[in-house]
């Protein structure tokens, strides 16, 4: 089928936000917005089209609630459908170090499944929009736009500590810095409402 067209990735997310409600669904939608706002002032991407894939970067959720699993029923269920970037980013989305060794949450799925993702990370070579995703999904809550720390909490509140996290944060941080080069500003610049979501003024 191709590339995931916008409206096709408001339907699927729509769709999914009736299987399995949740905030979620929220996030998604901003993290799409935060990939077309940074999108718009980087050569070779085009806004529509992250947008398009942030909206789908966790429809794997659409099955239930699960840990790691989400990543992998995401994408079977957009590689079944035919849209092959979109299915991995769904998978890339997780992993700002290409490396399973630093994932966090729980692995609910089978030794297959595991290995799997183990291989294509290993092979995957990151593109650009992975690699934006990677980074917008740090940068939004169910709120709205947040700081990348405020995330990095709420996301260790819910999953624990690890000592894989200093690792995560440190790629996260550098990719920050890496599209802040291509921004030429910081990337809070075009992100409203990242004071209020963080400190809690929604």
């Amino acid at each position: 089928m191709g590339n995931l067209s916008l409206s096709e990735a408001e339907c699927l997310l729509s769709e999914a936000s009736i299987s399995n409600p949740g905030p979620w669904v929220r996030h998604s939608y901003y993290v799409a917005d935060a990939a077309a706002r940074l999108a718009v002032h980087i050569p070779g991407l085009d806004p529509d089209h992250v947008r398009s894939l942030g909206l789908v970067h966790d429809i794997g959720r659409r099955f239930g609630i699960t840990g790691m699993r989400h990543i992998i029923d995401g994408y079977a269920f957009l590689t079944q459908l035919g849209f092959a970037e979109a299915a991995r980013i769904a998978l890339t989305h997780s992993f700002p170090i290409k490396d399973i060794r630093f994932s966090i949450g729980v692995w609910d799925c089978s030794q297959e499944e595991f290995a799997f993702v183990e291989t294509f990370l290993e092979q995957v070579t990151y593109r650009l929009e992975d690699q934006l995703l990677q980074l917008c999904d740090a940068l939004a809550l169910p709120e709205g736009f947040c700081l990348l720390e405020k995330r990095f909490i709420d996301v260790t509140l819910r999953y624990g500590v690890s000592e894989i996290l200093p690792a995560r944060w440190r790629a996260t941080m550098q990719l920050q810095a890496e599209f802040e080069t291509m921004l030429g500003a910081s990337i809070y610049r075009f992100l409203p409402g990242v004071v209020e979501t963080t400190f809690g003024f929604v």
